[in-house]
């Protein structure tokens, strides 16, 4: 006899695992146990194929809620009335059951109730540009159901309890005869609970739940950007009736900063620099938002417009190593006040950009006059 090993500790995942971390897990084993990797060996083909059967069961959501429930004997075709033969309608109406026990939540059959698990919630967070280079703990206040404190979530009043409502036995769902057809419909009496309370706690009115205002401590690392999601998983809307909490989601936005602009991971700025260190080239310095003063370098020449680049002193990669670039562009300024000395030395130099020493200039000037005739 053959044990069967369960799906969760071959993908060596909790059974709470999301889609991503059954996927990242699969890859790992995947690679670790691939056959052109240990030069055939029959165990790890093995435990290759038994990694990969279990990853396509649980990442498909309508066979993992049949592993769920019934284990590896979900799948066999002799389970619970899906194999035999030679009681045609009675047969039928086995196979139903167990379908729909199986795939009633996704398809509305009798097994599946409707979905109690409370509401997500969006909070929008104003950040600056500061905080998404550097990280910060903040906290926030949020309005939200809770579960109720008197009746811990049941609904109930304390010392009682709910009973199994006795017009659908628990299903939440009936069944009517429709010529041919079985017609299934919510419970008019449960509303789809599958169970009745008969003395509804005073404080929640058998909601199980009550308006609070909490607040929560949101850790935001390192080169968030504008619209990056935080998920504060059970901090939504409680369920009813003790259904699992919904989620809370924070919705990062990143103020606008009077000096950089952002693209991904990179720094954009504009440096003003004078036009005589434009022409002579020079040094200026520029805080980053890291702190610290970056120097750039300005060769002789240089034209308005330019970007000159710094590697490593842009934003942070999320969750990663390193930084981006920071880019830099420059803006000669022209002054618009000049004492009598530096409008002196500008008319000399002046001087020399249509003389013989500025021959460049000599044959644009030229050109000018030649085309005016």
């Amino acid at each position: 006899m053959t044990t069967e090993v369960d799906y969760y500790e071959l993908l060596e995942v909790e059974r709470s695992a999301d889609d991503a971390t059954l996927k990242s897990a699969y890859r790992k084993l995947a690679m670790k146990y691939h056959p052109d990797k240990n030069g055939g060996c029959k165990d790890h083909e093995a435990k290759f194929k038994a990694v990969s059967e279990a990853y396509d069961c649980l990442k498909d959501p309508q066979k993992r809620a049949a592993y769920d429930r019934f284990g590896h004997a979900a799948f066999k075709n002799g389970a619970s009335g899906f194999g035999g033969g030679g009681h045609g309608a009675q047969d039928f109406g086995a196979f139903s059951d167990i379908f729909e026990s199986v795939f009633g939540e996704f398809m509305g059959g009798r097994g599946g109730r409707p979905n109690l698990r409370g509401a997500d919630l969006r909070y929008d967070m104003e950040i600056s540009l500061e905080d998404a280079w550097h990280g910060r703990s903040s906290e926030i206040t949020v309005d939200v159901s809770g579960v109720c404190d008197s009746c811990s979530g049941t609904g109930a009043t304390p010392g009682t309890q709910a009973h199994a409502c006795k017009q659908c036995n628990g299903h939440g769902k009936v069944r009517a005869q429709q010529g041919f057809f079985m017609v299934e419909r919510t419970c008019p009496v449960c509303h789809g609970a599958g169970e009745v309370i008969s003395d509804p706690c005073r404080d929640c009115r058998g909601e199980g739940r009550t308006d609070k205002t909490k607040t929560l401590k949101i850790n935001v690392p390192p080169g968030v950007d504008e619209g990056t999601r935080i998920r504060l998983s059970g901090e939504g809307e409680a369920g009813a009736r003790g259904a699992p909490s919904g989620d809370l989601y924070i919705f990062l936005h990143v103020a606008k900063h009077p000096i950089f602009e952002r693209q991904g991971t990179t720094l954009f700025a504009t440096a003003p620099i004078s036009f005589t260190t434009a022409a002579l080239g020079g040094e200026i310095t520029l805080p980053g938002l890291d702190g610290e003063k970056h120097l750039i370098k300005i060769a002789p020449g240089t034209q308005s417009g330019r970007e000159m680049r710094q590697r490593g002193a842009g934003m942070p990669v999320l969750q990663g190593r390193g930084r981006g670039d920071l880019v830099v562009r420059l803006e000669v300024e022209t002054p618009t006040r000049l004492t009598a000395k530096q409008r002196e030395l500008l008319e000399a130099f002046r001087a020399t950009e249509t003389g013989d020493e500025c021959p460049q200039s000599s044959g644009f000037f030229a050109k000018i006059k030649s085309a005016l005739g």
